[in-house]
């Protein structure tokens, strides 16, 4: 009998950022390579027969409401959405203000607002289950108020009050732009809140729930949420994917440079291109094509001006199929289709928040409610063990 071959070493699992590391259990959300699923509802069918108030419920309260659940919980938020004045004067300053010369970041204006908010919050220190939700609620009704504030004085316009009869998508669109929206703007937008909504243990999720873990305050989980989900490799994607395509319809203009040359010239490059790959979505983010299909309807509907913008998308999209084998995620689509709905490129990310608020708050009550402090080890790789006198 021959001696058998010696096997080959097999390559280390780079676990670096917990890749493809379980670290806990959770009934809110799962995520897999083929399913988005919210509480045993798949994304493809809540986006399709589902609102975002729905699905906000469905997150915080634990189940589909009933009809008369919905219209208490619409009525409820609406009734929540007024924000102490104190608050907006603080913000505005904030949003008129400029860091050497550069404007504030949004997200950094609607973290502040958030850490102020708990100081008039009733409820800020309770972490009881009761107490919990009714501070979800709060924050998920406040945060569009807050976020067309600091809006409006960015633009030097004067804000809108929040209209209670509209629902939280176009109360978002309302707050932010003082139009209020047509039925298929407020739906487009209904569902990419919806899409947005929760994605398990993402990295501002699990921010927000290792804080929670201490035992601290909500408003301080979702602070650390909202500060993880404004780096550019989590929520700042959509609005570095449409700052992209700018840079590609500048740079190929009027037959310059082709749109496979400038690729080309990123790949060889090295630059990053963002909202494409997934951690998890290897064969493609299927939130991706069901924002695109509402984004291009809206498009059509704009006529060429906008257009333009989802057959550079295509176009960009299957070059990278085409020379990488990476498809795009959620983020790509929605870079452009908030961009033909006309909001500024740097509200992407806080728009991510007046809908992920949802899955973090359900995240910290489902932390508090069974906790343990997350407290993981770490492989140390420093210098041996030496002597500070030797």
């Amino acid at each position: 009998m021959s001696a058998a071959s010696p096997s080959a070493p097999s390559k280390p699992v780079d676990t670096r950022g917990l890749a493809g590391q379980t670290v806990g259990d959770t009934q809110v959300c799962a995520v897999t390579q083929t399913q988005l699923i919210y509480r045993g509802y798949e994304i493809a069918d809540l986006a399709e027969h589902a609102s975002f108030e729905e699905v906000a419920h469905l997150l915080l309260v634990g189940h589909k409401p009933s009809a008369s659940e919905l219209k208490a919980f619409r009525d409820e938020l609406a009734s929540m959405r007024d924000v102490d004045q104190g608050i907006l004067d603080v913000v505005g300053r904030i949003a008129e203000s400029k860091s050497g010369q550069a404007e504030v970041h949004p997200m950094g204006i609607l973290r502040t607002g958030v850490s102020l908010l708990s100081h008039v919050d009733p409820d800020c220190e309770d972490n009881s289950p009761e107490a919990e939700l009714r501070k979800s609620k709060r924050l998920l009704a406040k945060i569009p108020t807050i976020i067309g504030f600091g809006q409006m004085r960015r633009d030097g316009r004067k804000p809108v009050a929040p209209d209670r009869s509209l629902d939280h998508s176009a109360n978002l669109l309302w707050c932010m732009t003082g139009v209020k929206p047509d039925e298929l703007a407020a739906r487009i937008m209904d569902v990419s809140l919806i899409l947005y909504a929760e994605h398990d243990f993402n990295a501002s999720t699990f921010a927000c729930r290792v804080i929670a873990s201490t035992e601290t305050d909500m408003h301080s989980a979702v602070c650390g949420g909202i500060g993880a989900l404004k780096g550019p490799l989590h929520g700042g994607a959509n609005e570095m994917a449409m700052e992209m395509l700018k840079d590609i319809d500048r740079d190929c203009a009027g037959g310059r440079m082709t749109v496979d040359a400038w690729m080309r010239r990123a790949f060889e490059e090295k630059r990053k291109l963002m909202g494409f790959g997934h951690r998890v979505y290897k064969n493609g983010d299927h939130r991706a094509g069901i924002l695109r299909r509402w984004g291009l309807k809206l498009a059509e509907k704009l006529g060429p001006s906008a257009k333009k913008w989802f057959d550079l998308g295509d176009e960009v999209q299957a070059i990278m199929l085409r020379d990488k084998n990476i498809h795009p995620n959620v983020d790509f689509p929605c870079g452009m289709t908030y961009f033909v709905m006309g909001i500024p490129v740097p509200q992407y990310t806080p728009i991510f928040v007046a809908s992920r608020i949802t899955g973090w708050c359900a995240h910290i009550m489902e932390q508090h409610a069974n906790n343990r402090i997350i407290r993981p080890l770490a492989e140390y790789t420093g210098p041996a063990l030496r002597r500070w006198n030797g």
